[in-house]
């Protein structure tokens, strides 16, 4: 049910463009959060042209197709480029990006109706809770879809997030795959500075998850990581990826500095980056 199979040539050419999206986006207002977006381009490339079943026909409830929710609502450019080159809206409305009366609101919302986007997030610390809640609607369904979440590694500070993995370990919620982007950086600093996050493998194992490791800025490993993620499903564990990325991938000057969280580039750095984010035939927007 996916309308997409690519191959990883062409999905690195999808991403390319995705970045440009969102360069151009946060440029156009002078608004937004370009770092964790460009650092989760892959992942969602990944999941929406390659491994997740869905339909561009977009229904609410989702029956019968797998669900994804991102917790982590600012980085919203990579959310909405994804939705957009995946089939969902004309990538033409991405020139509406955070604008009064736009369907693509800094975060994502609901109220306006734009085809992908199933729950208001930005206010961090929801989206696995929403997730767990999603996945068992789905086993009272007998669907046997599954459901993605993604969250930032910061947003793990939030106390909201260890209640919903304590639930989701002890209610064996098996058909979830919630995915951490641990990049190691939030808005004033580096997770470490900031709030230690420690040893992750460890405390979601003591919660009773599976818990894997990819790297989230390669296809070649990410996508067989999210193979195994969900050749691991049904088997009495939610399943947790550990996806380690750099803030800003794809743009050098942005490449791993807290300081691109969310300032958006002037006229000359978005020349630059969209001089290294080249791909064989741009459709931008």
């Amino acid at each position: 049910m996916n309308p997409h199979n690519k191959s990883i040539d062409e999905l690195k050419e999808v991403a390319a463009q995705v970045r440009r999206d969102i360069v151009r986006m946060v440029h156009a207002v002078n608004s937004g959060h370009p770092g964790g977006s460009l650092g989760c381009t892959d992942y969602f490339v990944s999941l929406y042209f390659k491994v997740m079943n869905y339909s561009t026909d977009f229904k609410m409830n989702g029956e019968g197709e797998d669900l994804f929710f991102l917790s982590n609502g600012h980085i919203s450019p990579v959310f909405y480029s994804t939705l957009a080159r995946a089939g969902f809206f004309d990538p033409k409305e991405l020139a509406t990006f955070r604008k009064l009366n736009s369907r693509l609101q800094g975060h994502p919302a609901t109220e306006e109706g734009l085809p992908g986007i199933r729950v208001a997030s930005g206010s961090l610390g929801q989206g696995l809770s929403v997730a767990i809640g999603a996945a068992q609607a789905k086993k009272l369904n007998k669907d046997n879809s599954l459901v993605y979440v993604l969250m930032g590694d910061g947003e793990l500070q939030e106390g909201q997030v260890w209640e919903a993995t304590m639930y989701a370990g002890g209610k064996k919620v098996d058909n979830l795959i919630a995915t951490i982007d641990r990049n190691g950086q939030q808005i004033d600093g580096s997770t470490k500075e900031v709030m230690p996050l420690g040893d992750l493998r460890a405390k979601f194992e003591a919660f009773g998850w599976h818990v894997m490791e990819a790297n989230g800025n390669s296809f070649e490993t990410l996508l067989p990581a999210l193979d195994q993620a969900k050749a691991a499903t049904g088997k009495g564990k939610p399943v947790m990826i550990l996806m380690d990325t750099e803030m800003g991938y794809g743009v050098d000057f942005m490449m791993g500095s807290h300081k691109w969280h969310g300032v958006a580039p002037n006229d000359e750095q978005l020349e630059i980056a969209l001089q290294q984010l080249a791909v064989n035939e741009a459709a931008d927007y």
